[in-house]
């Protein structure tokens, strides 16, 4: 057996934002994907992955006894792929802000839910929203608190435009530049990202009254702008914003941010010659970065690898 396959994605704006109702947008990165397989020889990981399997079937199990609005799953077919040794195979860094428990639950629910909304039909807000809900739901087992959007992102494989908690649709996202010079690009910080712990410290920081205000008036304000400049291919406005956005992120958000990337980071706001800001929750993984001459932000960050998501 060999499942369909489920893409990585980036949230290239509204990390920790859409928390508080700020815009943002996620989009599909192919490079990264993963299915489901089944193997009666599992080495150390695929052991791994068929555990992490079989917590989110009690996982599921729990919630359609307890939530009446949560679908029906075919939970026999679904212990019975276990036992026989089924896994997910993914190419996507666990740990790094690009989605591989969001492609995970996005398979698990594309195979063995019930009455499922499919990527087929007219996908209407409310479709959106509910299918948003049910992934937060799945989630949970991994990351204690989801917002749903990153296996919304790997099942529809489409740019997903949040407006609000209550309002997201498909996004259409300006089409690439095949010679542009700018680029939005992936930046290895070498180390794993736990999402939970980061997770705790902003919303221990938002029982601060200078926190919040600081998060309203600064960050959400200029990620909603990002948002804006990106969709209209406002590439002057975007990183106007993209630079204020990167200096709040490193004046606000630093145990987010590795510690030995804080120097890279003001590099970059001091040079102009890229702007780097979190990738998902931080603490590791992937860092975003922004730059409109890419041949001038790989001289500057020689030492590092960058994968180039976009290019303008």
């Amino acid at each position: 057996m060999k499942g369909p396959l489920f893409y990585s994605k980036i949230l290239l704006f509204g990390e920790y934002g859409i928390i508080k109702d700020s815009k943002g947008l996620s989009i599909p990165y192919n490079f990264y994907n993963g299915a489901l397989k089944i193997s009666d020889d599992l080495n150390e990981e695929k052991a791994q992955s068929n555990k992490n399997l079989s917590r989110l079937a009690d996982h599921l199990e729990k919630l359609s006894r307890e939530d009446n609005e949560f679908p029906q799953f075919d939970i026999k077919s679904l212990r019975g792929d276990i036992d026989a040794g089924m896994y997910f195979d993914s190419s996507i860094p666990q740990g790094y802000g690009v989605g591989s428990s969001g492609a995970l639950v996005a398979a698990i629910y594309d195979k063995y839910a019930e009455d499922k909304i499919t990527v087929l039909e007219n996908l209407t807000r409310d479709k959106l929203l509910t299918l948003k809900e049910i992934f937060g739901k799945m989630e949970s087992v991994f990351h204690g608190k989801s917002s749903g959007l990153d296996p919304l992102n790997s099942y529809l494989s489409l740019p997903i435009l949040i407006n609000s908690k209550e309002d997201i649709e498909p996004a259409g996202i300006p089409s690439q530049t095949a010679n542009g010079k700018g680029a939005v690009f992936l930046l290895d910080s070498g180390m794993v990202g736990e999402t939970a712990p980061m997770v705790n410290i902003f919303m221990e920081n938002m029982k601060q009254d200078g926190f919040r205000a600081m998060l309203k008036d600064k960050f959400v304000k200029y990620t909603d702008l990002c948002v804006d400049d990106f969709l209209k291919g406002d590439v002057k406005g975007l990183f106007g914003n993209v630079k204020k956005l990167s200096g709040v992120v490193l004046d606000h958000f630093k145990p987010m941010i590795p510690s030995q990337f804080h120097a890279l980071w003001k590099k970059g706001l001091d040079t102009g010659d890229y702007y780097l800001k979190l990738c998902g929750s931080g603490g590791g993984g992937y860092i975003l970065g922004f730059t409109e001459d890419l041949e001038n932000a790989k001289k500057s960050l020689k030492d590092y690898k960058l994968e180039v998501v976009y290019s303008f």
